[in-house]
């Protein structure tokens, strides 16, 4: 049992936290990995918010708990959360969440590092050498995948940050001046990116001052993908209007479509006209890894900037996310550098080339290079390569499953792992020509997700898009996924929908 003093009571003494610590993690075992792998299992106990602030008793108060009180709240907030360690989770079958383009694994190569990483602040080479030298390594890995043999880089805190540095990076480039005066050392400026880009992109101007307005939306093809005929045209408009054009964002791997614009055509429009090639490869950047799929990056090693989230079709532990830039200069520490002297001083007794804090906003970084560095020691190259095939197989196979069944339509054959299609439920099928068809169609998404949400059975992501009324958005990206399992999604919606 444990002790029911109140834990500030635990204060220097080391044999009581230590047990503390042992309690939390036996917590951690039995909820996330025991009872998180479970068939017997939901994906998540649903409960209104009103029940649920009940349920945690929420309320922050002067006095302290027991440490007995204190273990009952970590199990209650791991039982009350989404399970996304899980392939599916849901009553009678192991799966997953499969809402997001991300997916966690109960595997000990991927939950150890939040454990192995201790409270370091990692901004100089002798505040946490391990890590600094870590980071290096892996940072290099990755930019020779993309196609480049020297460069540099930084692990950010998540896909949007990455973005949003390439944007800062690319002003900076244009305008160095931009650091000491501010906006008032640029003309109007224009950034281009495609209708599918990830809203961080816009999010990013507004953060930086350039305003949404700066971003020119390219037009997409029916799959999705940046049309450099219209960059073109975007470009010259922006210049006639009185801008000038710094960059282009380019997309590997759009959020809905999964679609990969065509990064030679693109890169070709940024040389001639001397502008900044970034890409948002933060879902689709992945692929690099695998010799079959690689091609649909082709182009990327000519770009200025790349966003990697290893975090998502990798599976390695939110978060991790890469900058990668082709760049030698040190431009990094030239946009962000404020030589502190009292972090970085230059007549230390080793390489000062090594207190890499002073590229990045942040301070103290939590080590994400760990989780990526850990899972490739244990995998290798080969094995997260097969991770990547086996994810773009199971989607084929997910289609051609599809295909065969009656109340099942494809949005469009995929290129990656995001397969996107409707069901369409018993009282709708050959109605087409029915004039509120699509309307009727567009409702069936949102209550089929209230209703797997509340039984806990899955948890499948829904979407509009353009024109199409809301279609679901089953990722195959978490490697614990079988065929049952697909199997049992479609069976379940059909079970789920047979009344509508």
């Amino acid at each position: 049992m444990a002790d029911s003093k109140p834990l500030f009571s635990l204060d220097g003494d080391p044999v009581a936290a230590e047990a503390l610590l042992r309690d939390v993690f036996g917590i951690v075992v039995d909820e996330v990995i025991r009872k998180g792998t479970s068939a017997s299992e939901k994906v998540c106990e649903w409960k209104e918010p009103k029940e649920l602030k009940q349920l945690l008793d929420l309320e922050l108060r002067s006095q302290g708990e027991s440490q007995e009180k204190i273990l009952e709240r970590c199990r209650a907030v791991i039982r009350y959360s989404v399970k996304t360690c899980e392939p599916w989770v849901l009553v009678g079958r192991v799966s997953g969440v499969c809402t997001q383009l991300h997916s966690e694994l109960p595997a000990p190569f991927s939950r150890s590092p939040s454990l192995l990483q201790p409270a370091l602040l990692r901004y100089t080479y002798e505040i946490a050498p391990v890590f600094v030298l870590m980071e290096e390594e892996v940072l290099k890995k990755l930019r020779e995948l993309v196609g480049w043999s020297s460069g540099d880089g930084v692990f950010c805190p998540g896909g949007s940050i990455s973005n949003m540095y390439a944007v800062n990076l690319a002003r900076y480039h244009r305008y160095p001046d931009c650091k000491r005066r501010g906006l008032r050392a640029l003309p109007p400026l224009a950034l281009f990116t495609s209708k599918e880009c990830h809203y961080s992109i816009k999010k990013g101007a507004a953060f930086l001052g350039l305003g949404t307005d700066s971003v020119r939306v390219v037009k997409a093809d029916e799959r999705g993908k940046m049309i450099p005929e219209d960059l073109e045209r975007q470009i010259s408009l922006a210049e006639a209007e009185g801008a000038v054009p710094f960059l282009v964002c380019a997309t590997s791997g759009t959020t809905v479509l999964g679609a990969f614009d065509p990064l030679e055509a693109i890169a070709d429009v940024c040389q001639r006209h001397g502008l900044w090639m970034h890409v948002d490869a933060a879902w689709g950047g992945s692929v690099l890894l695998s010799q079959t799929h690689r091609n649909l990056l082709d182009g990327i090693q000519r770009a200025d900037s790349v966003a990697w989230n290893p975090h998502k079709l990798l599976t390695a532990g939110l978060q991790c996310s890469a900058l990668l830039l082709q760049d030698t200069s040190n431009l990094l520490k030239h946009c962000h550098g404020s030589q502190a002297s009292y972090l970085f001083q230059q007549d230390k007794f080793y390489d000062v080339a090594l207190d890499t804090g002073d590229k990045v906003v942040q301070c103290g970084r939590r080590v994400d290079c760990l989780k990526l560095w850990l899972m490739w020691k244990a995998q290798g190259g080969q094995g997260l390569e097969r991770r990547v095939d086996q994810a773009f197989a199971l989607a084929r196979y997910l289609v051609e499953e599809i295909k065969k069944r009656e109340g099942f339509v494809l949005v469009m054959e995929p290129e990656f792992v995001n397969v996107c299609f409707w069901f369409v439920p018993p009282s709708l099928r050959g109605k087409q020509e029915s004039p509120d068809y699509s309307e009727r169609l567009a409702k069936v998404a949102p209550i089929l997700k209230e209703r797997m949400v509340k039984e806990g059975s899955m948890m499948i992501g829904y979407q509009p898009h353009g024109t199409r009324g809301n279609f679901f958005r089953m990722v195959v990206a978490n490697p614990a996924l079988t065929r049952a399992d697909m199997d049992f999604l479609l069976n379940e919606l059909e079970r789920l929908g047979q009344d509508l």
